[in-house]
């Protein structure tokens, strides 16, 4: 199969302009790239994209100049330039008129979505959906309107913002396979209310829950978390060679970290963006890939062990299912700092050198993201690469 990509890139961005200035939304510089350069390179991972279609407005020379000079993707380009803004619903109707496959997959322009694509298509196949979105496991919220599924996949509800405690939210990723839906409609309008709503009342919309990375860059807070999560991205671009060994913290590195709190079960558990697809990479070169975390929620009593066990666990299936491996896991639930395993003493890394007997310490990378991983790595001889 393969599906023509419409990417909504029109957008002003007011509620950005505090932090962003004089640039469209998804050209908000995030790491030193424009965030549009992650949403390229996720979709860079799949080869059923070949065409791309940007719906532009706002300052739209700005991304095609951007694009006319980056060579890193195999794509073709379309443009769909609106003269006046038109709605998500009407840059969707237009940017439909440059797509020639049957299948159109539709995504926000500030909006990282780190699901599996292939999946998603699979179920939307499976279904035999003419619409299908993607949604997003969430807790407390009020910034979104939560989406009710029935045990078929089904939509049965878009709910108005208001603070949900637990639910699904719209992942801002629709995959299109009928795009007469969209015929009779005026020049201006929203999908989100004029589409999704009726298609609804007629059971014709199915929504598949992934509980992938997702980061909406629509206000100031969540833009500068995204400059500080999207650098794990750039370590695809890190040289490996001479390393035998790989040694990797958890959380802020394989996984998002929870403000003032622990990744208490697998629901908590949330992968960064690139990280499947480095260690799919790593998997080849290194001999060893372990994981050494500190866990002292299990010593405060915040969590199990089991429930600890239970998270590495199917942390370590979605990595194989990516292609990539971890060879062991090492943590230390221990609460005192003068625990000989709990980073940043050596005890976990001494414990895998009785296990790999060949490990060398001299050749192998630490990748971390706190003073203890740096420590750690200096106390073994490793190099250290601090996200």
């Amino acid at each position: 199969m393969k599906t023509d990509v419409v990417i909504l890139a029109g957008g002003l961005g007011t509620r950005l302009r505090s932090a962003v200035s004089d640039v469209p939304k998804c050209m908000a510089p995030v790491d030193g790239k424009p965030f549009l350069y992650y949403l390229l390179l996720h979709l860079s991972r799949f080869s059923f994209v070949k065409k791309i279609i940007l719906s532009l407005g706002y300052k739209h020379e700005t991304i095609i100049d951007w694009l006319s000079q980056l060579h890193e993707f195999e794509f073709e380009y379309s443009y769909s330039i609106e003269d006046t803004p038109l709605g998500t619903g009407g840059a969707i109707k237009k940017a439909l008129n440059y797509t020639t496959e049957n299948d159109v997959l539709i995504l926000n322009g500030d909006t990282l979505f780190d699901l599996d694509l292939n999946l998603f298509v699979k179920q939307h196949l499976e279904h035999n959906a003419q619409l299908s979105v993607a949604l997003k496991p969430m807790k407390n919220f009020d910034r979104y309107g939560n989406v009710e599924v029935n045990n078929q996949s089904v939509i049965t509800a878009f709910k108005e913002k208001t603070c949900c405690i637990a639910g699904q939210i719209n992942g801002g990723i629709y995959l299109l396979s009928n795009k007469k839906l969209m015929n009779g409609l005026p020049e201006k309008f929203s999908f989100e209310t004029e589409v999704l709503p009726q298609q609804v009342s007629i059971e014709n919309i199915y929504g598949f829950i992934h509980n992938d990375y997702f980061i909406d860059i629509g206000i100031p807070e969540d833009y500068e978390r995204a400059n500080h999560e999207l650098k794990v991205v750039n370590i695809l671009n890190i040289d490996i060679n001479g390393y035998e060994t790989l040694f990797l913290d958890r959380d802020g590195i394989i996984n998002r970290h929870r403000s003032n709190d622990y990744v208490k079960s697998w629901e908590e558990f949330e992968f960064l963006p690139g990280i499947r697809d480095f260690l799919a990479l790593c998997n080849k070169h290194f001999k060893h890939i372990i994981i050494v975390t500190n866990q002292r929620g299990v010593g405060k009593g915040i969590m199990t062990e089991k429930k600890l066990i239970d998270i590495h666990t199917k942390m370590l299936e979605e990595i194989e299912t990516r292609g990539g491996r971890i060879d062991k896991v090492y943590y230390c639930t221990a609460t005192s700092d003068d625990d000989t395993n709990r980073k940043p003493n050596t005890g976990m890394a001494l414990q895998a050198k009785q296990d790999y007997p060949d490990m060398d310490f001299s050749k192998s990378l630490m990748i971390g993201d706190s003073e203890s991983d740096e420590m750690f790595a200096e106390n073994l001889g490793m190099k250290m690469i601090y996200i």
